[in-house]
């Protein structure tokens, strides 16, 4: 199935750069790259959208406003230089929230939410990736305990569980894999549904699974061509 997607941005190279996410992705078409909320609606009268990429700060017509004005509204990701929009987006059940510059392993998170999404309406998220925090905190024995993402290798499903896998230990907390991604940065990556890599921890790799020293994780297959790509660049 090919999801069909429109891009409202008036900065040219940040249109660029999601086009270019796009192209990527086999199953996502790109139906208009457009510069402003009255060319983007005269686009979205012609043909229906399953996807919006949709910039809080454009002319004329804020970006959360032009989307609450929609009769017909296809889901959303909302994209804007500034956190501080963050609430007006969520208030909408927007799909993701993505700050720029938006690199493509945040971007594939927030794909990755909008295919989970078929069938069902967006839920809005509770938490906004901040690149600058290097930490996250996880409860384990009715303690919140800090774990710097420096120190994680890789994260497995377990279950209702997560086992989070350190230099040092395993940690088994009660967390759902898709809600612990939400909380990290951009050095982590979904290369299955059941295992999240930090990147910079990977040490080889082959169409099938990617190694982290011994340990050998693999690659499902609707991952692949996502991975190997952002592996390559």
């Amino acid at each position: 199935m090919k999801y069909s997607c429109v891009i409202v941005d008036d900065e040219p190279l940040a249109r660029g750069l999601i086009e270019k996410h796009l192209s990527q992705l086999d199953n996502f078409e790109l139906v208009a790259s457009c510069a402003s909320a009255i060319e983007a609606s005269k686009v979205l009268q012609e043909k229906p959208v399953d996807l919006l990429f949709l910039d809080i700060e454009i002319p004329v017509l804020k970006g959360t406003d032009f989307f609450k004005n929609l009769i017909h509204r296809p889901n959303v990701i909302f994209t804007t230089a500034h956190r501080d929009f963050a609430l007006d987006g969520f208030e909408l059940n927007a799909v993701d929230y993505l700050l720029k510059p938006i690199s493509f392993a945040r971007f594939f998170k927030a794909i990755e939410k909008f295919v989970g999404h078929q069938g069902s309406p967006p839920a809005p998220s509770d938490s906004i990736v901040d690149d600058k925090n290097d930490y996250v905190f996880v409860r384990k024995d009715r303690k919140q305990v800090k774990m710097f993402f420096d120190d994680i290798f890789y994260v497995e499903s377990v279950k209702d569980y997560i086992k989070i896998i350190t230099k040092a230990e395993s940690h088994l907390i009660k967390h759902s894999l898709t809600s612990f991604e939400d909380m990290l940065d951009n050095r982590f990556l979904r290369t299955h549904r059941s295992y999240l890599v930090n990147l910079d921890k990977i040490t080889a790799y082959t169409n099938h699974d990617v190694e982290i020293g011994k340990m050998e994780i693999p690659i499902g297959d609707s991952y692949k061509s996502v991975v190997h790509k952002l592996l390559k660049s």
